[in-house]
């Protein structure tokens, strides 16, 4: 198998593997993975808008438009106009959903820095540099 076969094995397990911890922490609150991961970006880095919720999530905005749509029914997000530009309308979490994330031990960073405290600082740090550089290699690759 080349190397490039099993960076790419790896990922995929990685991925798979994150995708089921999501699931376990968010399915606690009966949600779909979609919904968890919009959640979870929005629950770490804050109110944003569609366009950037999308590119966080990997996702269209029409995609990312329709999950929110959904979280908003179940009054977990909330969509606010930029008092700047009222063209712009930022995503952010309610106060229900803060209150039922409180409601679970752990949350899903919390979960996964528990995980990476099983490896040593130096290990750490290889994962982020090797992530790092695989971004970086697929984004230049998108140019």
């Amino acid at each position: 198998m080349s190397i490039s076969t099993e960076i790419l094995h790896d990922y995929l397990q990685v991925s798979r593997r994150l995708s089921e911890k999501l699931r376990l922490y968010y399915g606690k609150l009966n949600l779909t993975y979609p919904q968890s991961i919009v959640l979870a970006i929005l629950d770490s880095d804050g109110p944003m808008p569609i366009s950037e919720l999308a590119d966080a999530a990997g996702s269209a905005n029409s995609t990312i438009s329709g999950v929110v749509d959904r979280l908003e029914k179940l009054g977990l997000v909330q969509r606010t106009r930029s008092d700047a530009d009222r063209r712009v309308i930022y995503v952010s979490t309610t106060p229900e959903f803060q209150s039922k994330c409180k409601l679970l031990k752990n949350t899903a960073v919390d979960q996964f820095t528990q995980i990476l405290r099983n490896l040593s600082p130096e290990e750490t740090q290889e994962i982020h540099r090797g992530l790092s550089l695989l971004c970086h290699a697929l984004e230049e690759d998108n140019d």
